[in-house]
């Protein structure tokens, strides 16, 4: 059987995965604190005809050889965390990491999930929460009559209570930071958890030891580029097209082959 068949449906198959990453970047256009993801792939093995280097018998080496590729095949799907733009609110419990860094939050089971979301909220007992609920970690809890809230680059939060000219802290915000981000787990839902790559979380207040800095009232959008995401769909759809056609072509050389005699 001819290996141009099983050539191309690998690359039919690699180009079906990299339309389901492109999709999904494009799905998630208007995500906050969205990050894109990359297909990587790579050559299979090669089937080695003649190695480079040989006798060709009369005294001489063959210089290059022949080897013979048998196609592609997924790498990685890595996640792009290249800052996103940021969006304007004036909601005091919209933030946005400037650099490097994660939110925090307390999911049901106990666990520490991360997000570069930044769309918080209260709970109806003054905790400040995210859009599922869940907690932010180290726990905030704002006093019922609060007025007005600030929180400062470094993560202070303050409030202004009635029957007082000057605001009181009521917590600090930390942010975490690893080695590898790419090497996070996504849980969906804008959340990451460590992985073996990705290395334990080293957490402290923002804008210090390489840390981002927190800007209140706004918000980060999906870094996902739309044209960028457009050009590599049609890319990825001619491809798929080619190595359609590869398959095609191989099966007719085969009927040819099958019709020498009759």
């Amino acid at each position: 059987m001819q290996r141009s068949l099983f050539i191309g449906a690998t690359g039919m198959e690699a180009q079906r995965l990299n339309i389901d990453v492109v999709s999904n970047n494009l799905a998630n256009v208007n995500t906050n604190g969205f990050k894109k993801s990359r297909a990587d792939f790579q050559e299979l093995l090669y089937q080695g005809i003649r190695a480079p280097g040989a006798s060709s018998g009369d005294g001489t080496e063959v210089p290059t050889g022949i080897q013979v590729g048998m196609g592609v095949k997924p790498a990685a799907v890595q996640k792009m965390f290249q800052q996103g733009d940021f969006a304007s609110t004036g909601n005091p419990l919209d933030m946005v990491i400037e650099g490097d860094g994660f939110f925090q939050v307390s999911t049901p089971d106990g666990d520490i999930a991360y997000t570069r979301a930044g769309a918080f909220k209260l709970d109806s007992s003054g905790n400040i929460v995210n859009s599922d609920g869940y907690q932010m970690e180290p726990a905030i809890t704002l006093p019922s009559d609060t007025l007005d809230i600030t929180i400062s680059s470094d993560g202070t939060v303050s409030v202004l209570q009635p029957g007082s000219v000057t605001p009181s802290q009521v917590g600090q915000i930390e942010i975490a930071s690893f080695v590898n981000p790419g090497g996070l787990q996504a849980l969906g839902k804008n959340l990451f958890m460590p992985s073996g790559s990705s290395g334990a979380a080293t957490t402290g207040t923002p804008n210090s030891e390489g840390r981002g800095s927190i800007n209140q009232g706004f918000l980060e959008l999906s870094n996902v580029n739309i044209v960028e995401e457009m050009v590599n769909m049609i890319v990825s759809q001619r491809a798929y097209e080619l190595n359609s056609k590869v398959v095609q072509t191989s099966d007719e050389m085969l009927q040819m082959a099958n019709n020498l005699k009759r």
